[in-house]
């Protein structure tokens, strides 16, 4: 999962009675199998601090309600909350009653007098129904007996955009600074901090700002653990119109430099995640405003439904440690227990760990293999190849593969063998030929089981 260093598979809890095990999962109930693998992500979110923004639409088409409820149940769990909300559609009502419109300069609005009277009236009627909506606690509801304690304050002083190739953008401003102090201080009492679109300079005047930027210099301030957009267009998808569940600050800047059709709001959204996450912030998710219940699918599910935003690689392969035995274990018993593989004791793989590289989602092992040289004939075996099973078929078995090629090459290796039974198509297909017993190095020759019966596959190194 994206938010776990480790995560307990079923297989590690149930070994030692497989017949009992068999028997539970026959008789599973959903909701309690659901429940009960969430638990891992309820203790690890606890006590935590998320930053959530979200725009003025979900309450112009009566979405926040839904989302209303899942914010309470976040707040019940024991996460610290920061909720920044923005205000478009409202701030473009009111400009339409005064027969007024505000005028766009590349990406950005310019907030002129009239405007500025507008945002100030339409970001204070949304803070007022999302507190309403927060306030909720009818009996029989998803709010029933949530209590929550709303506030908010001037905790942003910001500064004039001011002038840029002749164009004044008037009360259009910039974040200056975050009383990240006042804010941390209220989010210890366990009341969830509201923060518009707003900011206040030393002067007294009111500056329009954009949500994104608001959302993510205040979680860049805090040091939030998260900081959470919900987008209109959703995560961010590849060429195929497939989200991408991953994905670091460089790659975004390359899809954003590509892709012209990108909205101004989403490229500002964009940007500001990108700032925020180079600031500090471990996770930035990008979801979907338009799914029920994103909140929840992303924070509390083993893959989530968004787009996640990581300072560093979020995935990596390399050389195991003795810390990783017991999650190569754990990814190798089931297939021993198929006869896939060949049965490895824990004693066994802590004196072959350095043999092992494995594949690491988030500090979870998902994958691994092995690699013994055989120097003499300049051969290696390629042993113990595994992922995953919920994350096969995503390319990482060809991932893990290149990479243990590319370490054979290291160690002057010019072919590279497997003893297989059930994955002989796997390997042919990545270039493996049938290689008589015969041909084997003469050590590996001497320990060939062949009541085992394993087929024995080589590749050329180029």
């Amino acid at each position: 999962h994206r938010d776990l260093h480790s995560f307990p598979t079923r297989r590690s809890s149930d070994l030692g009675n497989k017949q009992v095990a068999t028997n539970r999962d026959r008789l599973s109930d959903p909701f309690v199998d659901w429940f009960r693998t969430s638990s891992p992500y309820i203790h690890a979110h606890r006590g935590r601090t998320f930053v959530i923004a979200f725009g003025g639409e979900s309450l112009m088409d009566g979405s926040f309600a839904s989302l209303a409820h899942d914010i309470a149940l976040l707040n019940g769990l024991g996460i610290r909350l920061v909720l920044v909300h923005g205000a478009r559609p409202q701030i473009e009502e009111r400009l339409r009653l005064r027969n007024a419109h505000m005028q766009i300069v590349n990406g950005l609005r310019v907030t002129d007098s009239i405007a500025l009277e507008c945002v100030k009236e339409a970001a204070g009627i949304v803070r007022v129904e999302i507190e309403a909506l927060l306030s909720m606690g009818l009996t029989n509801s998803p709010m029933a007996g949530a209590n929550i304690r709303v506030a908010s304050g001037n905790f942003v002083t910001a500064r004039p955009l001011g002038v840029h190739n002749g164009v004044d953008y008037c009360h259009t401003g910039l974040v200056r600074r975050i009383d990240a102090a006042a804010i941390s201080l209220l989010l210890e009492t366990g009341a969830i901090a509201l923060i518009p679109p707003l900011g206040y300079s030393p002067t007294g005047e009111v500056f329009n700002l954009t949500a994104a930027d608001v959302a993510g210099s205040v979680a860049s301030a805090i040091g939030a653990d998260k900081l959470i957009l919900l987008l209109e267009e959703g995560g961010i998808k590849d060429s195929r119109g497939k989200i991408l569940t991953n994905i670091i600050p460089n790659e975004l800047e390359v899809i954003l430099s590509r892709r012209r059709l990108i909205s101004d709001e989403l490229r500002q959204s964009l940007l500001s995640a990108i700032a925020c996450c180079r600031n500090g912030v471990r996770r930035v998710h990008l979801l979907s405003r338009a799914m029920d219940g994103a909140l929840l699918k992303e924070l509390f599910s083993r893959n989530g439904v968004g787009t996640m935003l990581t300072a560093e690689p979020y995935e990596s392969i390399r050389t195991a440690g003795i810390d990783d035995v017991g999650g190569i274990l754990e990814l190798l018993t089931p297939l021993e227990e198929r006869g896939i593989l060949v049965r490895r004791s824990r004693e066994l793989l802590e004196t072959e760990i350095d043999r092992f590289s494995v594949v690491v989602l988030d500090g979870m092992i998902i994958g691994c293999a092995a690699l013994y040289p055989y120097q003499p004939e300049r051969m290696a075996e390629l042993a113990c190849v595994a992922v995953h099973p919920e994350y096969g078929g995503s390319g990482r078995g060809d991932r893990l593969l290149k990479h243990m090629e590319q370490r054979a090459r290291q160690h002057a290796i010019q072919r590279v063998f497997v003893l297989t039974t059930q994955t002989t198509h796997w390997f042919r297909e990545r270039g493996f030929e049938q290689l008589p017993v015969e041909q084997l190095p003469m050590a590996k020759r001497m320990l060939y089981n062949y009541q085992r019966n394993s087929k024995v596959l080589v590749k050329h190194l180029d």
